[in-house]
C-alpha cells in the first residue's frame, strides 16, 4: 500500500487504463496543458500526447456530444467537467443520448463513457457553483452514478467505471483532491453498486456518501464518548444503490440516519427512506431522520454557508433523537 492524494488516485486510474487500451482518451477543459483544473491529470499529456489528452474550449454541450458520438464508434472516452454545475450545459446530451441510446438502438450501441468532475459545495463559490446533482442523474435510467469518498475507493471505482460498457457519472469534490489515503500498488477495482461499512456499530446506522461522510465520522467519534455505537455505511454508488447493505444494518441497529449534501426535496435520502420503510419497517424502533442542506441556493456568506451545509453537530442531534436521548 502507498499513501497518495485523491487527485493522484484519479490520475493513476485513468493512466493505468489508458496504457492498456488505446481507445480510452481524456477530454475536457484544461485537462492537458494545465494538467487539469485540480491537477488530476498531471503528466498525462506528456505520456499520452494531444490525441488522447484533449483540451477543449468552454463548450460542455459540444465536447459532451463529441464524447458520446465517439463512444458509439468504438472509443471509451473520459469526459471531465471542471464542475458538475457546468454539466448542465451538456445535460441534454447526457440524458437524451448517452442514457437512452442503448435502448433506443435495440442494443446496437453501447455507450462506454465516463463523465467525471467535482460535485457539491467547495466553500465560498456562490450558488451556481455549489450544487449537488447526484439525485438528478440517479433519477435517469441508463446512467450509473458513483460518488467516492476516499482515494482507495476513488481509484478502484474509476477503473471499474472506465471498463464499464454503460455511461457512468463519476462525481468527486474539490475539497477532497488533497485528501490522502492508502492505495494498493497492484491493479484492483471496486465494484460499482456495492456499499461499504466504514465503521461497525450496534446502536444506529448512518448512511452517507461523498465528502460529507467526514461529518458522520466526526459525529461517531463524539457519540462514542457517551457509549453510543454508530455503524457508518458509505454508499459509494447511488445508482445502482446497495439496498441490501442498508437493510442488513438497519435490522441490526433498528435506527437510521441519512446524511447527504443535497437539497431536501426528492433526493437520494428520500429514496432510501421510502425503501427502508417499505422493506424493513418492522425493524425500525424510531422514525428515519435525513439530514440535508437548507432548502435554498447555497449562500456566499461564510456565516450563512456554515449553517446551510450539514455538519457533525447535526448528525449528533439526529442520532440522539432516534435514540430518544
Amino acid at each position: 500500500m502507498k499513501t497518495i492524494q485523491f487527485r493522484e488516485a484519479i490520475q493513476q486510474a485513468m493512466s493505468e487504463e489508458m496504457r492498456k487500451d488505446d481507445t480510452i482518451y481524456l477530454m475536457g477543459e484544461e485537462v492537458a496543458e494545465y494538467n487539469g483544473a485540480y491537477k488530476a491529470s498531471k503528466g498525462m499529456l506528456d505520456e499520452f500526447g494531444p490525441d488522447r489528452v484533449i483540451d477543449t474550449p468552454i463548450s460542455e454541450l459540444g465536447f459532451t456530444g463529441i464524447g458520446i458520438g465517439s463512444a458509439m464508434n468504438g472509443n471509451r472516452p473520459i469526459i471531465e467537467f471542471m464542475t458538475f454545475n457546468f454539466a448542465l450545459v451538456g445535460i441534454d446530451q447526457i440524458i437524451n443520448n448517452a442514457a437512452k441510446m442503448r435502448q433506443m438502438s435495440g442494443g446496437q450501441f453501447n455507450i462506454p463513457i465516463v463523465f467525471r468532475g467535482p460535485t457539491g459545495s467547495a466553500g465560498q463559490l456562490g450558488a451556481t457553483h455549489s450544487q449537488a446533482f447526484e439525485s438528478w442523474f440517479a433519477n435517469c435510467p441508463g446512467l450509473k452514478v458513483v460518488v467516492p469518498s476516499n482515494p482507495y475507493d476513488a481509484k478502484g471505482l474509476l477503473k471499474a467505471a472506465i471498463r464499464d460498457d454503460d455511461p457512468v457519472i463519476f462525481m468527486e469534490s474539490e475539497q477532497m483532491y488533497g485528501d490522502k489515503g492508502e492505495v494498493p500498488e497492484e491493479d484492483y477495482i471496486v465494484p460499482i453498486g456495492v456499499a461499504d461499512i466504514k465503521r461497525e456499530g450496534t446502536d444506529v446506522t448512518i448512511v452517507s456518501f461523498g465528502k460529507i461522510i467526514k461529518e458522520a465520522y466526526k459525529a461517531a467519534d463524539e457519540l462514542e464518548k457517551d457509549g453510543i455505537s454508530c455503524e457508518i455505511i458509505d454508499l459509494r454508488t447511488v445508482r445502482p444503490l446497495d439496498y441490501d447493505a442498508i437493510y442488513k444494518s438497519v435490522k441490526k441497529t433498528n435506527r437510521l440516519v441519512i446524511l447527504e449534501e443535497a437539497w431536501p426535496f426528492g433526493n437520494v435520502a428520500t429514496e432510501i427512506t421510502y425503501q427502508v420503510q417499505e422493506n424493513a419497517f418492522d425493524y425500525l424502533d424510531a422514525p428515519i431522520i435525513k439530514i440535508n442542506t437548507a432548502d435554498t441556493p447555497a449562500p456566499y456568506s461564510p456565516v450563512l454557508l456554515k449553517n446551510w451545509i450539514p455538519n457533525s453537530e447535526d448528525v449528533v442531534k439526529a442520532v440522539r433523537k432516534v435514540l430518544y436521548k
